[in-house]
This record gives C-alpha cells, sequence and structure tokens, in this order.
C-alpha cells in the first residue's frame, strides 16, 4: 500500500504545510497587532495634536478676550474724562458768562452815569456861556473873487479891485 517513504513524505508536507500556516496566521495576527498599535499610535499623536491645538486655540481665545478686555477699559476711561472735561468746560463757560453778564451791567451803568455827567456838563456850558451865531458875510463878493481866480489864473493882479473890495466889506462887518 502506502510505503514508509510515502507516509513520512507526506507527514512532512502536511507538516510543512501546518507549519506554513501557523506561520502565515502568526503574521497575520503580528500584522494585525502592528495595524493596531500603529492606528493606536496614530490616533494618539491626532489626539495630541488635537488637544495642543485647542490649547493654542484657547490660549489665542484668552489673549484676544484679555486685549478686548483692555480696550473696553481703556474707552471706559477716556469716556469718563471726557465727560469730566465737559463738565469741566461747562462750568467755565458759565463763570464767563456770568463775567460778561456783571461787565455787561457794569459797562451799562458806567454808561448811563457818564451820559448824565456829559449831558449835565453840555447843560451848564451852555447856561453860563452865551451862544454865538455866525452868519457868513460878502458871500456875493467871495464867490466873484473864486470866479476871477479861476478866470485868469495867471493874472492875479487883475482880480485885486474885488480883493480890495472883499477887505472892505469884511472889516466893515467886524465893526
Amino acid at each position: 500500500l502506502v510505503s514508509d517513504e510515502e507516509l513520512k513524505k507526506r507527514i512532512a508536507e502536511e507538516l510543512a504545510l501546518e507549519r506554513a500556516r501557523r506561520d502565515s496566521e502568526a503574521h497575520k495576527r503580528r500584522l494585525k497587532q502592528e495595524q493596531m498599535y500603529v492606528r493606536d499610535e496614530f490616533g494618539k499623536l491626532l489626539e495630541r495634536e488635537r488637544i495642543s491645538s485647542n490649547e493654542h486655540l484657547t490660549r489665542v481665545i484668552l489673549r484676544e478676550r484679555a486685549a478686548m478686555e483692555e480696550e473696553r477699559q481703556k474707552a471706559q476711561r477716556f469716556a469718563k474724562q471726557l465727560e469730566a472735561k465737559d463738565r469741566e468746560l461747562k462750568k467755565h463757560d458759565a463763570y464767563y458768562k456770568e463775567q460778561l453778564a456783571r461787565l455787561e451791567e457794569r459797562s451799562a451803568q458806567f454808561y448811563k452815569v457818564t451820559t448824565e455827567q456829559y449831558q449835565k456838563a453840555a447843560d451848564e456850558v451852555s447856561s453860563r456861556f452865551k451862544r454865538y451865531e455866525s452868519h457868513p458875510i460878502c458871500t456875493d463878493l467871495q464867490d466873484k473873487i473864486l470866479q476871477c481866480y479861476r478866470q485868469h489864473p495867471q493874472e492875479t493882479l487883475s482880480c485885486s479891485a474885488l480883493a480890495s473890495q472883499y477887505l472892505h466889506c469884511v472889516n466893515h462887518a467886524k465893526q
């Protein structure tokens, strides 16, 4: 039937096949374990990266919030300073308006007193002194002399008779 050698050969082949199958399964298990290890390590790496990114993002957000809060506080300080300046300006404005009103009142009183004193002095002067009324004299001769001088600008002696009459008229009016 079957010889020992064939049997040994068959057993050796089956053993070799069994060993190859076990090696293959062990290899598959190792590969699966390595894949699981790589997957776990990759997952851990991704988790660390995610945590690191979240921490960085959190720090950035906190910095931005702090900066915004600082800016808000600055704006509040500036608003308070502006309100204080506005109140101070309003106080100054009221004070200067009050001073201006006082000065205007004093000026009006001074003007009234000055006007009254001036009128009183003018009335006193008028009552003490007579008014002197003057009337133009010898106007017709004056007009004739001026006309003569215009007609004879180079010959002023030709107007001497008129000038003599004018002087005589003025002297007569003085007396």
